[in-house]
């Protein structure tokens, strides 16, 4: 399940809820997954030995050092895939987990086959990203794009992308200028179908878009298509002939394009919130 490993892929399972795990086990099994049912976590070097491509984990049983757990992971085996299943959170806890390296989160009570599902679609984006290490950095104006790192880099300096922002940029990078729609991109890097109105996307590709131009001001890197998607072409902003251009048309009071982050459909509150993560 990974550019140099394609055998079967192989979940570990870290959760005392056996009812859950069990039907879990027996649908993993049918999709010809193998599989290790941990009901306490072991040392990151067993981990290793394991060879899992993802760990699915309730951090309920894990209590106060839950969150050291998912910080130690995702440094120790940064080719791991984790989807977070628990119960009740807020969402802070599920920002905190994100950002420590959770690829995934879905509250319980959830149906085994969604859970399924977010496995395969984090194992999708590990294979490619593990897949893209091998073809060098891509340069693009000021900006380094490090498959390896998932990270970006100007001069140096690390533009601080998130796992998912940086999955957007890469994609958009990956496309080589063309028009990608904000359904492919949310298939692509969320692993699964958009919902109407949902707003994942913009909201992802306007804090690339800001970090980016902190870090690399005199560049412009991705474009807004308005209706449509985004496309990754770097052009360097203004230029020698600038101040030849004539003046911008003054638009008509109240006819104005929205700006390019502007909603444009009705925001599902509690999708955004996620979003933000």
């Amino acid at each position: 399940m990974s550019a140099t490993d394609p055998g079967p892929l192989r979940l570990a399972i870290l959760d005392t809820d056996s009812g859950f795990v069990q039907v879990l086990v027996k649908r993993a099994e049918a999709l010809g997954w193998q599989y290790r049912r941990l009901e306490a976590p072991p040392p990151i070097d067993e981990f290793v030995a394991m060879r899992v491509h993802a760990l699915v984990v309730d951090l309920a049983l894990l209590g106060p050092s839950a969150w050291e757990f998912l910080e130690r992971l995702g440094a120790g085996l940064p080719g791991i895939g984790i989807v977070v299943c628990t119960g009740r959170t807020t969402v802070a806890q599920r920002v905190r987990g994100l950002r420590l390296g959770a690829d995934d989160w879905i509250g319980k009570p959830c149906h085994p086959e969604e859970v399924l599902a977010r496995v395969e679609a984090v194992a999708r984006r590990r294979k490619r990203a593990t897949a893209r290490e091998d073809q060098g950095p891509v340069v693009a104006g000021e900006l380094e794009i490090r498959a390896d790192q998932f990270q970006a880099f100007v001069a140096g300096r690390s533009v601080d992308l998130t796992r998912r922002e940086f999955e957007v940029l890469q994609l958009l990078a990956d496309a080589k200028g063309k028009v990608l729609q904000r359904e492919d991109i949310y298939q692509a890097v969320w692993g699964y179908a958009m919902a109407h109105g949902d707003r994942s996307v913009d909201v992802f590709v306007r804090k690339v878009r800001q970090k980016l131009e902190k870090a690399s001001p005199d560049w412009s890197y991705i474009h807004t298509h308005f209706g449509v998607g985004y496309r990754f072409d770097p052009e360097r902003r203004g230029g020698a002939d600038e101040d030849e251009l004539p003046p911008p048309p003054v638009e008509p009071e109240g006819e104005r394009e929205p700006y390019e982050d502007e909603p444009r459909a009705t925001t599902d509150e509690s999708r955004v919130r996620l979003a933000a993560v």
